[in-house]
């Protein structure tokens, strides 16, 4: 008896082993966990949001290659980034991880007029699409307060932005938020995105530090390939308290929810 139960005991051992093997080997090659800190991707992206990380959606890069064998330069591509994915990326020299919407491909022309994105000289269309309401309170373990259009506003009250429904030349569409028009990135120089760097930026435009602020100035400025993780497809589930696993505070309408 007491052999047999010594040998459950290995056997278990050995299930879990594999298991935690199995889930490592899965977790590098194919999906990377992403917890959403920030209000940048508002309301794509909500503070809280825990969400995976397509790593097989373009190929491996320098930062996502788990083999000594892939290249440590350049990136293999087994898709191309599409204008409109919204992406996890290596920022080029603050070397943290963050997310925005791919909106330059190499070569384009990108310039910011009044709010309004141009992309090779074509507009983006925007067109109203309601208004975001949030409630004006500290927000996940940071602790920061939403920016509104309609502040100044109290704690406890009802925190605005503007949503449009911007569609991308290609016609690829998905919303944003509009806090004012008359702010610091609202109209930009004209960007010519190099070869092999991407130009992204913020869902929540007038919240958002990304391509439009230069890297010297602790932006984002242009992404090389190699620093592209992987793309969003999918919010897993969403946490709108200070901690991931505080269940009680889970959004129920975000469990399993496709990104646009």
């Amino acid at each position: 008896m007491a052999e047999k139960k010594e040998d459950g005991i290995v056997e278990t051992i050995k299930t879990v082993f594999w298991a935690l093997v199995i889930a490592g080997i899965f977790r590098t090659l194919f999906f990377q966990p992403f917890w959403i800190p920030s209000s940048s991707m508002k309301d794509t992206l909500l503070i809280g949001d825990f969400l995976f990380v397509n790593k097989m959606a373009y190929g491996y890069s320098r930062y996502s290659c788990p083999f000594s064998a892939c290249p440590i330069s350049g990136r293999l591509f087994f898709s191309e980034p599409e204008r409109g994915d919204v992406i996890v990326f290596r920022h080029p020299t603050l070397g943290t991880d963050y997310v925005k919407r791919l909106i330059g491909l190499p070569g384009d022309k990108v310039q910011v007029k009044n709010g309004v994105v141009y992309i090779n000289g074509e507009a983006a269309r925007q067109e109203p699409a309601g208004v975001f309401v949030e409630t004006m309170e500290r927000q996940g373990a940071e602790g920061r307060y939403p920016r509104c259009s309609n502040g100044p506003v109290g704690e406890g009250g009802a925190c605005e932005k503007q949503r449009l429904r911007e569609t991308l030349p290609g016609g690829v569409t998905h919303d944003i938020l509009n806090i004012t028009d008359r702010g610091d990135l609202d109209n930009t120089a004209v960007f010519t995105v190099p070869e092999g760097h991407y130009f992204f930026m913020g869902d929540n435009r007038d919240n958002s530090t990304d391509s439009r602020v230069a890297q010297s100035a602790s932006g984002v400025g242009f992404v090389p390939a190699e620093n592209l993780l992987g793309r969003v497809d999918r919010v897993m589930f969403s946490s709108a308290g200070r901690r991931l696993l505080y269940f009680w505070t889970w959004r129920s309408d975000r469990f399993f929810k496709a990104i646009e």
